[in-house]
């Protein structure tokens, strides 16, 4: 889904603020919930308790957010362009950002990165992470262990 930005006053501002849920609504959440009146998932609701949204000191932010794209396509059924839109506006990144932590720091097309996201590609994927980032392997390991594979597979913390 494509993004806009938009202007609010202070006025605006704080009504949003005083709708949203601290730490985890964000503007365009509460605006969902003020216009079309349901109940959109938060961004962290769904992964609270299975991928890190800050990951251990020392770990690159470009892997950080490659993973949690990763996370969203494959256990939160997201497309990449939603992955990347989510992940890029929990971290209060611009989509371009995390597209380029996951496109031009891994020397990959978006349609090279489609390709790497599809199950029976993700030993692929997981190589090309782990070619990039050698010192995190034991991460990448545990955080490719930790996909859901089937419906019964249960997801560990990472």
């Amino acid at each position: 889904m494509h993004t806009y930005k938009i202007e609010i006053d202070e006025k605006v501002w704080n009504y949003l603020k005083s709708k949203a849920e601290p730490f985890e609504d964000t503007p365009n959440l509460v605006l969902n919930r003020i216009l079309f009146g349901r109940e959109m998932p938060r961004p962290n609701q769904a992964n609270r308790n299975n991928i890190p949204t800050s990951f251990p000191n020392g770990v690159p932010k470009a892997l950080a957010q490659i993973l949690e794209v990763i996370y969203e396509v494959k256990n939160s059924g997201r497309n990449r362009t939603e992955a990347i839109n989510l992940v890029a506006q929990r971290r209060n990144k611009a989509p371009q950002t995390v597209i380029d932590k996951y496109c031009r720091q891994l020397g990959k097309r978006a349609y090279e990165i489609d390709w790497l996201l599809v199950d029976q590609n993700l030993g692929e994927q997981r190589a090309v992470l782990e070619g990039k980032f050698v010192r995190h392997r034991k991460l990448i390991d545990s955080f490719f262990a930790s996909l859901k594979n089937g419906k019964d597979k249960e997801v560990h913390h990472v």
